[in-house]
């Protein structure tokens, strides 16, 4: 029987890990699975914890939302450890993307009796992160802002303040011009964003990159170009369905490397978390991390 080590973050969403977790350790413990839970103080915490108890041999699960599910599973990407989710966060993208069911027992069924399946994972290298390793991808432009904007506190919880950060940031952003290369091939683009996407969802259930895939070793690169405002918010209302593909302001590229630069500082975001500035520079990793899905 599989034995577990939780990996918490206390300050995930509005339901809360340790809530999630409690939920999900009867059907384990039931089960005859071993389970331990270690409360991460940060991000750099739970690389840690992840990383020593994927050592062990135990299957490290990552209790929150996406952002510790990418410091987790960027910490046991290579290293073939296996990673299980426990959504408990706003977001909770990567989990979508992979199918996971939101009901505890359901969940337990996978994560007891699921065969390890092998997944991308992305890295990222910057002036601000030398060498780190994320899960869904990266964002930069306006929805980076918007993502900074819904992490600050407030009334609003959920996806309701991923819009309300994408309204805010939409109403004071000039489009960029960036410069995105794909495999070696330059592409001019001047807009809102550029999205280098390994998971299709982001922003709490948006289907920014609809033809992505977490297991094909490649990124679907997403640009959205200049256009009037008002269709700017069109097209933000097209992506609970993936519908904003067919606008002629949206290009879709894929590749296995990309370096996204702009003629001004515009912040990027990965899963979830929004600290640093373009320039940056991703690679996929194929087949790098094993997750129970």
């Amino acid at each position: 029987m599989r034995q577990f080590t939780a990996v918490v973050n206390p300050a995930a969403g509005t339901v809360g890990g340790a809530a999630a977790l409690l939920a999900l350790a009867r059907h384990l413990r039931q089960q005859g699975a071993g389970l331990c839970t270690e409360y991460s103080r940060g991000l750099d915490h739970a690389r840690e914890l992840a990383r020593d108890a994927g050592r062990r041999g135990r299957v490290v699960l990552a209790v929150g939302g996406d952002g510790i599910a990418g410091a987790v599973g960027g910490a046991l990407s290579g290293t073939g450890a296996v990673l299980g989710l426990v959504p408990a966060g706003r977001g909770n993208d990567f989990a979508r993307a992979l199918g996971l069911p939101g009901d505890p027992a359901a969940l337990a069924r996978v994560l007891l009796h699921g065969a390890p399946r092998p997944v991308d994972t992305v890295e990222v290298r910057s002036a601000v992160h030398d060498r780190t390793v994320v899960l869904g991808g990266v964002y930069a432009g306006v929805d980076a802002l918007a993502n900074r904007h819904a992490n600050r506190p407030g009334l609003l919880k959920g996806s309701a303040s991923y819009y309300a950060g994408g309204l805010r940031a939409a109403a004071t952003w000039r489009p960029a011009r960036y410069r995105v290369t794909v495999d070696g091939e330059e592409h001019p683009h001047t807009g809102y964003t550029v999205v280098a996407a390994n998971s299709g969802y982001y922003g709490s259930g948006r289907v920014i990159a609809p033809g992505a895939r977490v297991d094909d070793g490649l990124l679907d690169i997403v640009m959205i170009a200049q256009a009037p405002r008002w269709l700017f918010f069109a097209l933000m209302n097209e992506l609970r369905t993936g519908g904003h593909v067919h606008r002629p302001q949206v290009r879709i590229l894929r590749g296995r490397e990309v370096r996204i630069s702009a003629d001004r500082d515009i912040p990027y975001g990965a899963d979830g978390e929004v600290d640093a500035a373009l320039p940056v520079t991703l690679r996929v990793l194929p087949g790098a991390l094993r997750v129970l899905y």
